[in-house]
């Protein structure tokens, strides 16, 4: 039986294979760059792709936003409990957007990409509010800390990495606190947003969840508009305007990395190792399942060229494979099978995964 990591070896080595193999190609199979013919197409695909799931991830973003509304204006039981089914709603899009990531794109370049303020993880939840036992303070606690969106980012990540102020995991923990359950998530009391509320800081914890939210929709917009086509001057025509062995090399690397250090390593193995439940990627709604499951989606997304949105409609068109498969038909065949294996090998994961 394979290890875990030797699995994920095999992977990133055969992927790579694949990069040098259609880079390899010679001109007599080529439309004049040293790719197959198919390597344009699936420069588009891959554009296309990435805006539709940007877009999902948006809708679902704007949705889970009028759930936390919501849920503020009338804190409930049904309402926290809506609040967060729209937050697990709103992951799935956007863990395929993942493998979008590590070639200095929009979402995480060094200039701007927001990447840190979207999903960055682990979260020191004392950073945010009181845990159990500890701090009773955190941003949340202190009255002299302003709650606005721009003090929130400058806030993010701040003295340390997982001082994480902002995105999806500064919500999830805000909707279920702290996981203090060996077989299942957090509980935090609906009273931690009403009059009720032990430490009097429900208006804050609102606010600051409300900010969030919206500070969240507004990343996510940033970099769904710089994949826009049509605008001048955005990522987007300057994918258009490189050529296909430079797109499809950004793309492979993204594959490769998410497959590897990013799904494979910080987020499975270095879980595995510590049995620690603060090593899951979501370990406050004990979602982490289906994190693996939606990263490595993604990368067959964008290995066959075609990603299924939230209201079922398809983007389809050439994908990475069929550029391998012009130059190595076995060894596209090879990687096919084992991308197929590891989505239904996450697909079978033990829930909880902690």
């Amino acid at each position: 039986m394979k290890t875990p990591t030797a699995t994920r070896i095999s992977l990133i080595a055969i992927l790579s294979t694949a990069l040098l193999a259609v880079s390899a190609c010679s001109d007599d199979d080529t439309a004049g760059s040293g790719f197959p013919a198919e390597a344009g197409a699936a420069q588009t695909t891959y554009a296309e792709i990435v805006l539709a799931s940007y877009d999902d991830s948006i809708t679902e973003a704007l949705a889970l936003k009028s759930a936390i509304d919501a849920f503020v204006a009338a804190p409930t039981e049904n309402t926290l409990t809506a609040a967060r089914q729209a937050w697990l709603d709103s992951r799935e899009p956007y863990l395929q957007t993942e493998v979008y990531r590590f070639y200095g794109g929009p979402i995480d370049n060094d200039d701007d990409g927001p990447e840190g303020q979207i999903n960055a993880w682990p979260l020191d939840e004392a950073y945010i509010d009181y845990i159990d036992g500890g701090s009773t303070t955190g941003i949340i606690g202190d009255s002299e800390q302003e709650i606005s969106a721009a003090a929130l980012t400058e806030l993010n990540e701040q003295g340390g990495e997982k001082n994480i102020a902002t995105g999806y995991h500064a919500i999830e923990f805000l909707l279920w606190g702290q996981d203090l359950s060996e077989d299942g998530p957090g509980n935090r009391p609906v009273s931690d947003y009403t009059t009720d509320s032990a430490d009097g800081n429900h208006e804050r914890r609102a606010d600051y969840l409300t900010t969030v939210a919206e500070l969240l929709v507004a990343d996510l917009q940033q970099v769904r508009d710089a994949w826009a086509d049509g605008v001048a001057d955005n990522y987007r025509s300057e994918w258009n305007s490189i050529t296909p062995e430079a797109a499809l090399s950004r793309a492979m690397t993204g594959m490769i990395i998410l497959s590897g250090f990013e799904t494979g390593g910080e987020r499975l193995q270095t879980a595995l190792d510590s049995g620690d439940q603060e090593d899951e990627h979501s370990c406050f709604s004990d979602n982490t399942h289906r994190d693996m499951i939606q990263d490595i989606r993604g990368i067959r997304n964008v290995w066959v060229g075609e990603y299924v949105g939230i209201d079922g409609s398809t983007v389809s068109g050439t994908g990475i494979r069929d550029v391998v498969a012009a130059a190595e038909p076995q060894l596209a065949a090879s990687i096919t099978e084992q991308v197929d294996e590891s989505l239904r090998l996450a697909e079978a994961l033990q829930t909880p995964f902690d």
